[in-house]
């Protein structure tokens, strides 16, 4: 594990506009820099560095964060690497922590078949491309099938050439272990006899590397070029600790940018329907690799896009059995679109028998709704048969069935219905009885992981950190006033708390005729120590959880060092927090992207009302908490039969009224 003596160094010397500088063209906007998003395809700038704050803020998506965040964002790297990919730029040695024995050699036998799987990579590369014999045949092989050299070089295509032990003899002389190449499969041993032998699994095989979302090398897949009947025409690594066939999608490190460019996924079969869709200039592309599609491989593209588009093979019974994939991406929350070739066609052969142009247009003009695909698949057999349009409708209904969003069930239902004409009710109640059974049993598996909070709980939380709760009894969403009151003294306190600013106090007096009167008071505070005494003193409680980590954090630094330093809070390890505190912070220089100044277009200087901000964020918090507690006692006389205590409605209400007053607002 990375230490955090090394973690700090790495934020301490980063600079943000550097980092995103190497990935986005930046413009300087006063103290800020601004460019064009690099997750969405715009023409004016909605993407702003704040080299002061040392955080990003993309506009057209929400998205924002530090030097740490924009890597994972943009390169889909975990924390560790994207605070290796920051070490490495800025020179800063890796420090690990002292781990077990045990831990030690798990890592380091994992990194050791990395390596090995790299020297591979690199290895059957350079026989394809300078040698004779992988120039004769796997360039060649390449050739024939129409793929240009430099999308040869972009997927690291390779060739092993067809001798029992070529590769493991070059790669035991550079000092590789046997053992590491046996645990990556690369290397089949045999025992028996006086010696073990030792050759090749991909002996006369061209090579498809396998890479992981962050390029690293996981596994191969080889294809024989002769007519063996005996042997598999293509052939996979085996599973071992670095690959899990199951979890990797091929061509996802390629394609990952232009999938979250593009907002959406094209899911083919096979390596060469990639490789040939790059080649026509569309990259948002990856392959199952001829097994059936899966839960880990959907949820690897939904890190990426919510849309996928699944493309068929021109052969009926194909696709027949890979229906069931695509309940699988709707189980997930995610939009399906299918697009089925000509029969005797897949998308390596139309791509190749087509321009681009025409590949892109057919693509676009084919694909339709799961529902409409299956009905245009299956009609056929089912059209003058009452039972199996029935199964088929019943079919239908489970695939929607799936779909996790109630608005977007009731959409479907309703195009089912349009379709094969039959009531919605009938539909409706098909549907009813699956989510039963589908809830009846989730809760069966769930029975033993009863304290395990459901995965809405963790949206919920996060929906409510940005001020949205769902309403008893309601499907739709309504702004949380709390919440927004809440949201607005955190952002005080992030923005301005080490300030010190001028205060008013209105106490009460007497004139010299002894008359009451309210005297004003001046005097000089830190505006987070004013928010923490007010808060203090009417002893109120941040209802948000999130909010409420944050202000605890905050005051926990007040306490600590006298003053608040966004810095720990931006680099959060929690994603929603630090999520929260950045748009926080970023939500002020929203204007300066549209040139306000240049227009002409003035904005009052939030530091110049401070003391006014600061008041009616406290009066209206302190509103709607007697108007919530009004609320409370009303409805207590009203469900629970309560005699009125009229005196502490009476004191709730003068309160309130001497709020409004404070605010200048009229009851």
């Amino acid at each position: 594990m990375i230490t955090k003596q090394t973690i700090d160094r790495v934020f301490e010397t980063a600079r943000v506009e550097e980092v995103i500088g190497e990935f986005v063209q930046l413009k300087k906007a006063g103290s800020n820099f601004k460019g064009l998003s690099p997750f969405t395809d715009e023409k004016s700038p909605s993407f702003m560095v704040s080299p002061v704050k040392q955080i990003w803020k993309d506009f057209s998506t929400g998205k924002g964060g530090n030097a740490i965040s924009f890597l994972m964002e943009h390169e889909h790297y975990s924390y560790p690497e994207a605070i290796r990919w920051l070490a490495k730029k800025y020179n800063i040695e890796i420090e690990e922590t002292e781990q077990t024995d045990e831990q030690k050699q798990q890592i380091n036998e994992r990194e050791s078949m990395f390596l090995v799987s790299k020297f591979a990579k690199d290895y059957f590369h350079d026989v394809l491309m300078n040698t004779q014999q992988g120039r004769a045949i796997g360039l060649s092989y390449f050739k024939e099938r129409g793929f240009r050299e430099d999308v040869v070089e972009k997927f690291d295509l390779g060739y092993c050439k067809d001798e029992w032990d070529n590769f493991t003899k070059a790669a035991l002389s550079k000092g590789y272990d046997l053992k590491y190449l046996k645990s990556t499969g690369l290397t089949i041993v045999k025992e028996g006899g006086a010696e073990e032998k030792k050759f090749d699994r991909f002996k006369g095989r061209v090579m498809f590397p396998i890479h992981s979302m962050s390029g690293r090398i996981l596994g191969f897949g080889g294809r024989i070029l002769t007519n063996d009947k005996k042997a598999a025409k293509y052939l996979n690594s085996p599973e071992s600790d670095i690959y899990h066939k199951s979890k990797i999608l091929y061509g996802v490190y390629q394609a990952k940018k232009e999938i979250a460019k593009q907002d959406n996924c094209f899911l083919v079969e096979g390596y060469t329907d990639v490789i040939s869709f790059h080649q026509s200039g569309i990259e948002n592309v990856v392959a199952s690799s001829g097994t059936a599609l899966t839960s880990d491989q959907i949820r690897l593209v939904h890190r990426l896009t919510n849309n996928i588009t699944v493309l068929f093979d021109g052969d009926a019974a194909g696709i027949r059995a890979s229906l069931r994939g695509i309940d699988l991406i709707l189980e997930q929350g995610m939009n399906v679109k299918v697009v089925s070739f000509p029969e005797g066609e897949d998308p390596d052969s139309f791509a190749k028998s087509h321009s681009d142009v025409e590949l892109k247009e057919y693509l676009e003009t084919t694909a339709q709704d799961f529902i409409n695909f299956k009905v245009s698949l299956l009609m056929k057999d089912a059209a003058n048969d009452p039972v199996k349009k029935a199964g088929l409708i019943r079919d239908i209904v489970t695939s929607i069935s799936k779909i996790p969003d109630a608005i977007q069930r009731e959409v479907y239902i309703q195009e089912c219905a349009r379709i094969m004409d039959i009531s919605e009710r009938v539909l409706f109640s098909e549907l009813a009885q699956l989510l039963k059974k589908d809830v009846t049993n989730k809760a069966k598996q769930n029975q033993s992981n009863y304290d395990q909070p459901p995965p809405e709980y963790f949206l919920e939380q996060e929906q409510a950190a940005m001020g949205v709760v769902k309403s008893p009894g309601k499907s739709s969403e309504s702004i949380n006033q709390l919440n927004i009151l809440e949201k607005e003294i955190l952002r005080i306190l992030l923005l301005y708390g080490n300030e010190e600013v001028d205060f008013v106090n209105w106490v009460d007096g007497e004139d010299k005729q002894g008359r009451p009167i309210i005297e004003k008071e001046e005097y000089k505070n830190t505006v987070s120590n004013e928010l923490y005494l007010n808060l203090q003193e009417d002893e109120i409680e941040f209802s948000n959880e999130v909010f409420k980590t944050v202000y605890y954090e905050l005051i926990h630094q007040l306490n600590q060092e006298e003053k608040i330093s966004i810095e720990q809070l931006v680099a959060h390890e929690n994603p929603v927090i630090s999520g929260l505190v950045t748009n926080i912070l970023m939500d002020e220089e929203k204007y300066s992207l549209s040139d306000w100044e240049r227009k002409e277009i003035f904005v009052t200087s939030t530091a110049k009302i401070l003391p006014k901000l600061v008041s009616d964020a406290m009066l209206n918090l302190r509103r709607i908490l007697i108007e919530k507690k009004i609320s409370e006692v009303l409805n207590g006389i009203q469900t629970q039969q309560i005699t009125p205590d009229l005196e502490e409605i009476t004191n709730y209400t003068e309160l309130k009224k001497l709020l409004f007053d404070k605010l200048n607002r009229v009851v």
